[in-house]
């Protein structure tokens, strides 16, 4: 019998909705690029610049990477995505507190959309707030750099209106982006904002060590590209790091079928928190750079100097700790092991060896403790790395890439859309990514943050 000719589809065409997925995708990020250079009337781009320059290690320049530098030209993204990171974080912590949104997370799909729908609501409520206290701290900064002949008043208002229409198209973008195309849209907007400051960043640090005679030159520039690897593959070790425990679900028989009896895994993340201890702790460690710049920075002394200082030791152990802590604390409050275990017994399962109800929420929650630990200390040693890429001479816009909240960020949501497009991919019967085996990507839709 001869074979028949095969219908299995060829070249782009055998992608399917994928292509057209990664065009979206490809189109909406240009667009977020696009409004991230287009300033708001009234501003001198210019001037703005010289006060991010000259504030690279402060809160300002924390949103300013979160915004993809379209805070630093004051563009009509330039509040960006944090409003909506701030509502989130928010209703994480009702949904702890409060018995109403507790009960909203139980109910699921219903319960997530009216979730969502006062995460947006609190956004613009944050907005409305946020957008004229950073136009009156730019005032104060940098005056000149607003047009004089402008009324105050007017600029204020229709300012507020473009900053939070701005800042909710890009939530509208990352929604579509998550319908539509691949991956998180929230966790890849904020993605695109940091890789676009890698060019400029990798460029910097290769004209610096070739410029300068006792840079070390091009050996040096290459050991700092071998670090960075290295950098890069333990921070997937953090991302990727779960602790998978067994839960056997028993067997029922309705009618000639047999349902359940099948052994599945609860994937517990070695760093569950992600990215949102770095946040926190930057966040605290910000107040003394904030007091100490109001005052002098000369005439600071002792410990004052100390946590002006990002690169000396006291900063980078009290940022330590506190990561450590954040995280504790941030995993508690996000990870319940007695809702897991209620939903088991729900479901009829069971960890082998361990009851049902209360122990196997003893069990779950000592598992946590035992590599929320390791995973803090591993994310503190990861958040401080770049501090001591500067104490090597490696300037401070290449040094972030080095560790912290940019490269966890990269590395996670690079993770994270690689395994959707792999999960495309094998849903048409099609081979993934990798000839030698799937990509072991985190469950489910995952946000940066």
């Amino acid at each position: 019998m001869a074979n028949s000719p095969s219908n299995k589809p060829t070249g782009l065409a055998k992608y399917g909705d994928l292509k057209g997925r990664l065009i979206f995708l490809l189109l909406a990020l240009i667009v977020y690029r696009i409004g991230a250079h287009v300033p708001v009337p009234g501003i001198d781009p210019d001037m703005l610049r010289q006060l991010f320059d000259e504030q690279k290690g402060g809160i300002l320049g924390l949103f300013n990477m979160f915004s993809g530098g379209a805070l630093s030209r004051f563009s009509v993204f330039a509040l960006g995505i944090m409003p909506y990171i701030s509502a989130s974080i928010v209703i994480q912590l009702l949904a702890i507190a409060v018995p109403y949104f507790q009960k909203l997370q139980r109910e699921g799909e219903s319960g997530r959309r009216k979730i969502n729908q006062y995460t947006r609501i609190l956004t613009i409520f944050i907005l409305i707030f946020q957008a004229p206290s950073y136009l009156i701290n730019l005032k104060m900064q940098a005056g000149p750099a607003l047009n004089a002949s402008l009324d105050w008043t007017f600029f204020i208002i229709t300012s507020t209106i473009i900053l939070a229409a701005g800042s909710m198209f890009i939530l509208w973008l990352g929604e579509r982006i998550t319908d539509k195309g691949v991956g998180n849209g929230i966790s890849l907007i904020i993605m695109i904002g940091i890789i676009a400051r890698l060019p400029q960043a990798f460029s910097g640090e290769f004209v610096s060590r070739l410029a300068s005679p006792g840079a070390g030159g091009i050996i040096m520039f290459l050991l700092e590209m071998v670090m960075l690897i290295f950098v890069i593959a333990a921070a997937i070790l953090l991302v990727q790091g779960v602790r998978k425990v067994p839960v056997q679900y028993a067997k029922r028989i309705v009618g000639n079928k047999q349902y359940g009896g099948a052994r599945q895994y609860i994937p517990l993340k070695v760093n569950a928190a992600n990215v949102m201890p770095i946040i926190f702790a930057q966040a605290i460690m910000f107040i003394p750079i904030t007091i100490v710049g109001f005052s002098n920075a000369a005439s600071a002394s002792g410990i004052a100097r100390a946590f002006v200082d990002h690169t000396s030791f006291w900063y980078n152990l009290v940022f330590a700790i506190l990561i450590i802590v954040f995280t504790w604390f941030y995993t508690a409050i996000t990870i319940n092991p007695t809702q897991m275990a209620e939903d088991m017994k729900r479901n009829n399962g069971f960890i082998p060896g361990v009851k049902p109800g209360k122990s196997t929420a003893d069990y779950i929650d000592t598992i946590m403790s035992r590599i929320t630990l390791p995973g803090s200390l591993f994310l503190a040693i990861v958040a401080i790395l770049p501090a001591f890429a500067g104490v090597f001479g490696v300037q401070a816009e290449f040094a972030q890439f080095f560790g912290g909240t940019s490269l966890l960020i990269l590395v996670g949501v690079v993770l994270d859309t690689l395994q959707q497009v792999e999960s495309h991919l094998l849903m048409r019967h099609y081979d993934g990514l990798l000839s030698s085996g799937r990509i072991k990507g985190r469950s489910g839709n995952v946000a940066a943050y």
